[in-house]
């Protein structure tokens, strides 16, 4: 079922190459996509801005008691943690459509079909642009203790980006396959945010902390979130996120060599 022939691979390494310097499309796809979806909207995407910000505003105030944490500090820490999920699960949830969305383009245009993954990733990149407005704020009223590790913040979210980009390939092709898995993706997403330190944090769970060393999410939001709190992600974090990106570009290419061309039969 996985036998790959090297024209195999090289058709989708060929596609993976023609569809990142395809600059001129998929940027403006992502943006187009989502012009349509606040069309004839004043504020367009920042509704989203402001009610995330809502969102955090209520839980800072609830959970900094809650969890009996100075407000301060929790609140730079829920403000980071939140926005960048809302980054990975967007990633995760669109995943499931990007050949299925793409489904006109795919039939009607000949384009490289991963052009319609790094469209969903840049729609996403530009959805977190707005959001981390929120961070900005944030940070101008509390103020954390920023250094030189700031400059690992971009780092992290390429590598979150990149992620996004596999999964794009891997989720997107099955889902176009079986179209049920979407519904269960998005149910996990839901329940693995509980599972996830973007509420709490992880010496919150003494005894219990490795429910949150195991979970590959948190390596993925550390090296993001710590960076931007004026620290160093551990090596741990590091490890964890290089390894599962590049044990997921190997998937990608394995199951994009293997099926690529049946994608505009399945959509």
């Amino acid at each position: 079922m996985f036998r790959i022939g090297r024209r195999d691979l090289s058709l989708a390494l060929k596609d993976l190459w023609d569809a990142i310097f395809g600059i001129h499309v998929w940027p403006m796809l992502g943006w187009l996509e989502i012009k349509q979806r606040y069309r004839r909207s004043v504020l367009g995407p920042f509704w989203l801005t402001i009610s995330t910000g809502a969102m955090i505003a209520v839980i800072g105030l609830v959970y900094s008691r809650l969890f009996g944490q100075e407000i301060s500090g929790y609140f730079s820490y829920l403000a980071i943690g939140w926005v960048v999920w809302m980054f990975m699960a967007g990633l995760m949830n669109d995943a499931c459509t990007t050949f299925i969305s793409g489904e006109g383009y795919i039939k009607q245009i000949k384009l490289p079909l991963t052009i319609h993954v790094l469209r969903m990733v840049w729609k996403n990149l530009l959805i977190l642009a707005h959001n981390f407005v929120i961070v900005i704020i944030v940070m101008l009223f509390f103020r954390p203790d920023l250094d030189w590790h700031l400059v690992l913040f971009p780092l992290g979210l390429l590598v979150i980006a990149v992620n996004g980009v596999w999964l794009g390939v891997f989720l997107g092709l099955i889902c176009a396959r079986f179209r049920d898995i979407p519904n269960i993706v998005a149910s996990l997403v839901q329940v693995v945010f509980f599972l996830t330190p973007v509420l709490w944090k992880p010496d919150m769970l003494g005894a219990y902390g490795w429910v949150a060393t195991w979970n590959p999410l948190y390596h993925f939001l550390e090296i993001v979130r710590r960076p931007l709190l004026g620290a160093s992600p551990s090596s741990l974090s590091w490890m964890a996120a290089l390894f599962m990106t590049s044990a997921g570009l190997v998937i990608m290419l394995v199951f994009f060599s293997r099926f690529r061309a049946r994608i505009a039969y399945w959509v």
